[in-house]
């Protein structure tokens, strides 16, 4: 069975990564519940941040903030936006399933302010598709072992490199189970150990400094054949993006 970034649904980790730069990315955003860190995200506008859709389902309706401006979790630093999340509004056709569509927009109840401690990350221009090899970083906040349930405090990253839709969808690796389609990103390393996990999930996948990815679905947590997947930022994502952000 696959599970949306490992097989423990509540746990958050980058695994064989290194903690960031203080305040180096400043347009990751903490997801949470209670104070409870959920899932990942990015600010593309000063109202707007995009996700997974999968997330949503750990939300179950309840209320949801995004935590700004930080690097660790749990030390209240004077650069920390906690704001309100007013709409959810997961991709209509999110298939849990065939994990397709994963992608979903929150607006905030009010604008993030935009200083050093709090930006935007871009979108790519066309959506074209992200070569084999490339080199890209995913961060998020979480354990470093896949088998712990104990979350990292600080913000940490791993780099991952682009392997081939082909290679993924082969017998050896995921075998169809479930397609890793037009849409998606396979992001890894050949001998395991650098991967994201489910608390990471909404988090971007970002290329040459441009948001080329959100954190998916995977089987466990860095192991040599079962790569992260990445919903795909593509032209008609672009477009979905636009049309509801405008």
């Amino acid at each position: 069975m696959i599970f949306y970034l490992t097989a423990c649904y509540d746990c958050s980790e980058i695994i064989g990564g290194k903690e960031v730069r203080n305040h180096s990315k400043p347009y990751m955003v903490s997801i949470q519940i209670n104070k409870q860190h959920l899932c990942g995200g990015v600010l593309i506008k000063p109202s707007w941040i995009l996700t997974a859709a999968h997330c949503n389902l750990k939300f179950k309706g309840r209320q949801v903030r995004a935590v700004l401006g930080i690097d660790s979790l749990k030390n209240n630093e004077n650069s920390r936006q906690d704001l309100k999340v007013k709409h959810k509004i997961p991709h209509e056709c999110f298939n849990t399933e065939t994990k397709e569509n994963d992608i979903m927009l929150l607006q905030l109840e009010s604008e993030a302010k935009l200083n050093k401690f709090v930006g935007l990350l871009p979108l790519p221009q066309k959506g074209l598709d992200v070569k084999e090899g490339t080199v890209c970083t995913v961060a998020g906040w979480g354990t470093t072992e896949a088998n712990s349930t104990k979350a990292s405090d600080s913000l940490r990253e791993v780099n991952v490199r682009i392997i081939k839709r082909k290679t993924c969808n082969s017998r050896n690796y995921y075998g169809g189970k479930p397609v890793i389609t037009e849409n998606m990103l396979c992001a890894g390393d050949k001998k395991g150990g650098r991967d994201a996990c489910d608390g990471d999930s909404g988090g971007p996948l970002v290329c040459k400094k441009e948001l080329r990815g959100i954190v998916s679905f995977g089987e466990s947590c860095g192991l040599p054949k079962k790569p992260g997947v990445y919903t795909r930022i593509t032209y008609n994502y672009l477009k979905w993006i636009q049309q509801l952000t405008a």
